[in-house]
């Protein structure tokens, strides 16, 4: 059930809803859009009289919703979710896309260093890494730990990149939400219900991978466990599917992007290196997402792709990254969806813009 406020509907009024509603024991979940307030009336359906809310000062209607995932539902949110980051960057909506990129996980110092500096004077805002590795094999590389998240956090503050890293267990999200910038949940953790209710317990940006096996309408429910326990800056990352296709590592679903913006107001993006899990193919995907619509790309980055520690066959090579960049960027222009790229130290030869006064000055995060 979605209730919407009038356009210019008072605080008193919205107030005057969510107090009737928590007064009857229902939780009610508030979206600000840019023009509109919409409540979403989150867990049981009963206990409320729709005519007597219909009726109410400021309310403009009250809307059966019939998707079982309410808060993520465009119905209810006809805006796009737009997420700022504290410098103003933001993901989603008309937003330009942005490109996360970074190895799959930290190894060492140097190795992240190198790919920090590459990576950012390319223009590139978002590093990932992971500093805790969920691996099939029990005797594979799991992660530096809280050393790595120490790393991320020391470099990404050097040269003013947001943190990107997974967390696998509830009781670390909130140590691992002071180190990075959004918090990513990965696709085998799609359905960790109490993972996911606990990230719905932090202000950070949350980025939420597919599951291997699971279909759009489960993505969507997952991300309800975040939304409803009132964390609204949820980012959707499609990496690809299992299906009886094995020319690749998974089936990259491309079509997602659009379904899910149809369905969803989150934002989508799209993350080529696990979808595929060869190389030779990141690209393709990359600009085949970039032209579908999506926000942005997660790409794994490393100075020496064959000794990484992990997933190195579908890393890319610096010069094999700065290649694509070029590309996204032209792909990008072509389909009036621009890239987000901010040179560092130098302006790329790629680069459509000539540098600001500004460019090249990191502001200071947030606190």
């Amino acid at each position: 059930m979605i209730i919407v406020m009038q356009h210019g509907a008072s605080e008193a009024q919205i107030q005057s809803i969510s107090k009737y509603l928590t007064s009857r024991g229902i939780h009610a979940e508030r979206l600000d859009g840019h023009e509109q307030t919409v409540i979403g009336i989150v867990g049981k359906s009963g206990g409320y009289d729709i005519n007597a809310m219909a009726t109410m000062p400021g309310v403009q209607e009250v809307v059966r919703v019939s998707t079982p995932f309410r808060l993520a539902a465009r119905t209810g949110h006809p805006d796009d979710t737009i997420i700022t980051m504290p410098d103003g960057t933001r993901i989603g909506g008309d937003a330009p896309s942005i490109v996360i990129a970074g190895p799959c996980a930290v190894e060492s110092y140097d190795q992240l260093r190198r790919t920090a500096e590459f990576v950012r004077n390319l223009g590139v805002r978002f590093l990932r890494g992971g500093a805790f590795k969920p691996r099939t094999s029990p005797y594979s590389f799991q992660g530096l730990g809280f050393d790595g998240l120490e790393l991320l956090k020391k470099i990404g503050e050097e040269f003013g990149l947001f943190i990107v890293t997974e967390v696998m267990e509830p009781a670390h999200v909130p140590a691992v939400a002071e180190f990075a910038d959004v918090l990513q949940c990965g696709s085998r953790n799609m359905q960790n219900y109490p993972l996911l209710r606990q990230l719905g317990n932090v202000r950070k940006p949350v980025m939420l991978k597919r599951g291997a096996g699971a279909t759009v309408e489960e993505w969507l429910m997952a991300s309800e466990y975040i939304l409803a326990g009132g964390n609204q800056n949820v980012i959707l990352c499609e990496r690809g599917i299992r299906t009886f296709e094995t020319s690749l590592r998974f089936t990259p679903d491309i079509g997602a992007v659009p379904v899910v913006k149809k369905l969803s107001h989150l934002p989508v993006i799209v993350d080529p290196s696990h979808a595929t899990g060869q190389r030779e193919f990141v690209g393709s995907i990359a600009r085949a997402a970039i032209a579908a619509g999506a926000d942005g790309l997660m790409i794994e980055v490393h100075h020496d792709p064959d000794r990484s520690l992990s997933d190195g066959a579908q890393t890319l090579t610096f010069e094999q990254f700065e290649e694509l960049m070029g590309e996204l960027v032209r792909v990008g222009d072509a389909v009036n969806r621009p890239l987000l790229v901010e040179p560092f130290n130098h302006t790329p030869a790629f680069s459509r813009r000539e540098p600001s006064p500004t460019m090249g000055v990191v502001e200071p995060r947030a606190k």
